[in-house]
């Protein structure tokens, strides 16, 4: 009889965490890998931040804290909220999490019951049906391709509504798209949600700061009040910031919402570090100049792989309005074969086969629940952009 739990076979390992790890593998063997898998900065994170976790060390923060996060993290986040999205929230409705994947979870863990539906528009982040099932829950999973723009719209939500449905997620701008909603949009979203007053409402925003061409970001308490004592608004420091493994990730929300995630979290890892939490605050508190100039290069990279991607036979990829990915489709490669003789059968025979022939880790849309597409991150350098992109042409003109 084995010791392993029946419900862990309803989920699977992060497929975003298993290409980095198969890149560095490759790359530890010999290889020359270049890895655009990856959904961190690589970007340092800044100084003043790193100055702020030193000084708490020296002061002594490195004890326990209470489970919800410090009492100067979390007026930190409302501080942020107000200041940045119009949202009023007191402390007693954050809670910080060891990162955003935790808060996630935390939230799920604590409302979803067997069978209960979680909407989720695809392409979607690897975890959010994964926490889902585990919780005993059902995803159902909405496609939202490229003529949408990657947007859910809102006849594609009332059709998916049922009787258990329990939850929505946004997540704007969007992993691994990079598609973002806009005010109106999200409005017209609130619409449909505000005729099913039993459906709650959890926005991933991490990716807030990271928005270009002057696109205004918004999240969806901000723009239709009326839902914000249904709303699980979800924030962290790990894109923006340059901190992803300082693990903060936070939450607002109503006060039992917010009670019962923090009873899951006491029976798990408690809180997060003490010294990330007086990062955060710093984070959240401090200078903010540094991302206009991440922004631009961001801007920069996105659109020389954009264009480069477009210039590659069998290759379409829309320019996204935020985030750090695109997400080209490569229907046009399908049916193909490679060198070897070997078809193209889908975005994960394509992924593979890049990899082999070229070096090039690339994430294929099966993992996100949108095919035949794949993803890159352009958190990397320019030289590794152009290489790479480089590589993928010659991939692509070289199948026949």
């Amino acid at each position: 009889m084995s010791i392993i739990a029946k419900r862990l076979s309803a989920i699977k390992p992060s497929p975003t965490i298993a290409v980095t790890q198969k890149a560095a593998e490759l790359r530890a063997a010999g290889r020359d890998v270049i890895g655009l898998g990856a959904g961190e900065p690589d970007f340092d994170t800044p100084d003043h931040i790193k100055a702020a976790a030193k000084a708490a060390m020296d002061r002594g923060e490195t004890k326990y804290t209470a489970v919800a996060g410090t009492p100067a993290l979390r007026q930190a986040i409302c501080d942020k909220l107000k200041r940045e999205n119009n949202l009023d929230y007191t402390p007693e409705q954050i809670t910080v999490g060891c990162g955003g994947k935790q808060t996630i979870y935390n939230a799920i863990m604590a409302t979803v019951e067997e069978g209960d539906e979680v909407i989720i528009p695809a392409p979607y982040w690897v975890s959010y049906p994964d926490i889902t099932l585990l919780a005993g829950g059902k995803p159902v999973f909405v496609a939202c391709d490229d003529s949408t723009g990657f947007k859910l719209t809102p006849d594609a939500l009332e059709k998916a509504i049922t009787p258990k449905t329990k939850w929505l997620v946004l997540n704007s701008p969007s992993n691994p798209t990079g598609a973002a909603y806009t005010a109106d949009d999200l409005k017209a979203i609130a619409d449909v949600l505000l005729k099913h007053p039993d459906i709650w409402v959890m926005t991933d925003d991490m990716y807030e700061h990271l928005v270009y061409d002057g696109f205004k970001f918004a999240t969806i308490a901000e723009v239709e009040p009326k839902l914000m004592d249904r709303t699980l608004t979800l924030n962290g420091v790990s894109k923006a910031f340059s901190m992803t493994g300082w693990r903060v990730g936070y939450a607002a929300g109503p006060v039992d919402l917010i009670k019962a995630m923090n009873k899951i979290q006491s029976q798990s890892s408690t809180h997060t570090a003490s010294i990330s939490q007086a990062a955060a605050v710093e984070a959240l508190n401090g200078p903010q100049e540094f991302l206009g100039e991440w922004r631009k290069a961001f801007a920069g990279r996105r659109d020389l792989v954009v264009e480069a991607i477009n210039g590659t036979p069998g290759l379409s990829c829309r320019k996204p309005e935020g985030a750090f990915y695109v997400y080209p489709s490569c229907e046009g490669l399908i049916g193909k074969k490679t060198a070897d003789g070997k078809i193209i059968e889908s975005d994960a025979d394509f992924a593979e086969a890049l990899l082999e022939a070229e070096g090039v880790a690339v994430v294929p849309g099966v993992a996100f629940g949108l095919s035949p597409y794949f993803r890159i991150s352009y958190a990397t350098s320019e030289k590794n952009l152009e290489e790479a992109c480089k590589r993928i042409k010659r991939f692509c003109e070289a199948l026949k």
